[in-house]
């Protein structure tokens, strides 16, 4: 009887065949909700499309994903267009994506927003970070196509304006997929290239499909690490993108980016009239002003009697002149007298005269020595004879030369008969010298009462 068992792999197939089979599952449209969404490292882009009664797994491979215009995000309701199938290895039917966009908001909106919340949650848009346009640049850098309006607006503006500015063009691709690529390749040429004061980032008007370039994060991230102070100007006044919130400087069109850009020459000219005018006066009233002060410097009492303003320092200059002899005359008599001084201080301590002194001191307390020491070896010689007749005294041998001896067994003296025994060997010092002997019959001493 044939088996009727299947495999699980087996019947995981046949299912799978079966949702291939029918083509309602083929081309599906549906909408939900996002859950769980997972940005996988390899690009793939898993997650859980829900409503209020189911939830189905779904997964958009790194092919389509690549080309989502904004991020997918937990809770953002979605309209996604795929396929239905089985996923073999863990028996489970998942929607596989191959388009999606946002559920009431276009795409490119909902990427503008989420684009332009995380580079400002960055920084990217910090006052701190703006960089000063200057007054009067000399290397103007615009990057945009090299034709079309834009250019052309920007280059007869900057003429018309400052002609003394000197305008270098990087040409760039402002719309399509190579747009990115090319701008940012722009700026960093510029960058390179140096002596550039400002520069000009921009495009003519057009929909937000053409102006798309310029919300591109790359973009954005390149015009902020500019070295160059960057005004954007892109498309019409009503027009913004990324690029507007990261430059140093936002115009609303190309040309306004160059009147930005540039001083007014005619402007200047009035300026400069008007400050050589207002100099003119200040040095003329200037002029007015200290020619009335030398007058009256001139006509001033020191002036037309100039000895009577230095007669008194005459005086008083004569005056220290006397005074400045006497106190020389005072001075030197006191060194004078000083030296006098020291000579006889000298005299007194004349080398001669201190030698002589020390001689005679050094005599007088030789024989001083000579007798302390005399003294000192008679008192040790009478302490020390004192000593030996002390050590005679108590010496050991000297008693023993009066008829003692000292009794020893092996290392102990023997104090007693007591600590002998019959047959004990022992060693008998004399004052002369030692013998050997055998102890026979031991007896104590016994008091004898009288």
């Amino acid at each position: 009887m044939q088996n009727p068992y299947l495999s699980v792999g087996a019947l995981t197939k046949y299912i799978k065949r079966k949702f291939d089979a029918d083509l309602h599952l083929r081309d599906v449209f549906v909408k939900g909700e996002l859950s769980n969404v997972k940005l996988h490292s390899s690009g793939h882009i898993y997650f859980t499309l829900k409503d209020s009664r189911s939830r189905i797994n779904a997964a958009m491979f790194r092919s389509n994903a690549s080309k989502l215009k904004f991020r997918p995000e937990e809770g953002m309701n979605v309209l996604i267009r795929g396929d239905v199938n089985v996923y073999e290895a863990a028996g489970q039917y998942q929607l596989y994506v191959n388009t999606m966009q946002p559920d009431g908001v276009g795409e490119l909106y909902v990427a503008f927003e989420q684009l332009k919340e995380r580079l400002g949650k960055e920084g990217l848009f910090n006052a701190e970070w703006k960089q000063p346009i200057p007054a009067f640049p000399g290397r103007v850098g615009v990057i945009t196509a090299p034709t079309g309006a834009a250019v052309r607006d920007i280059c007869t503006t900057l003429n018309r304006r400052y002609p003394l500015a000197d305008v270098l063009l990087f040409p760039a691709v402002v719309q399509g997929p190579n747009a990115v690529p090319s701008i940012v390749s722009a700026i960093h040429q510029a960058n390179r290239h140096g002596g550039i004061d400002v520069l000009i980032v921009g495009r003519g008007g057009g929909s937000i499909e053409d102006l798309w370039a310029f919300n591109e994060e790359e973009v954005a991230r390149e015009i902020f690490s500019s070295r160059i102070p960057v005004i954007s100007a892109v498309g019409h006044e009503t027009d913004t993108v990324i690029a507007d919130f990261v430059a140093d400087l936002r115009a609303p069109t190309p040309t306004a980016a160059a009147e930005l850009a540039v001083p007014d020459q005619v402007e200047v000219s009035r300026r400069m009239l008007e400050s050589r005018s207002r100099l003119h006066q200040s040095l003329m009233t200037m002029i007015r002003h200290e020619r009335k002060r030398l007058e009256r410097l001139e006509t001033s009492y020191p002036m037309s009697y100039p000895e009577r303003l230095y007669r008194p320092f005459a005086e008083r200059l004569e005056g220290l002149d006397e005074r400045l002899g006497q106190g020389a005359s005072r001075m030197i008599g006191d060194r004078r007298q000083a030296v006098a001084n020291l000579d006889a201080r000298l005299g007194a301590r004349s080398p001669r005269l201190i030698l002589t002194q020390s001689v005679e001191r050094t005599g007088r307390l030789d024989r001083e020595l000579h007798r302390a020491a005399e003294e000192t070896v008679r008192s040790h010689g009478r302490a020390l004879a004192s000593a030996v007749r002390t050590l005679q005294a108590l010496n050991p041998l000297s008693v023993m030369e009066r008829g003692y001896s000292l009794v020893r067994s092996g290392d102990r003296v023997i104090k007693s008969a007591g600590e002998l025994g019959d047959g004990d060997r022992v060693s008998i010092s004399f004052h002369d010298g030692t013998v050997e002997a055998v102890v026979e019959s031991p007896s104590e001493r016994k008091d004898v009462e009288r």
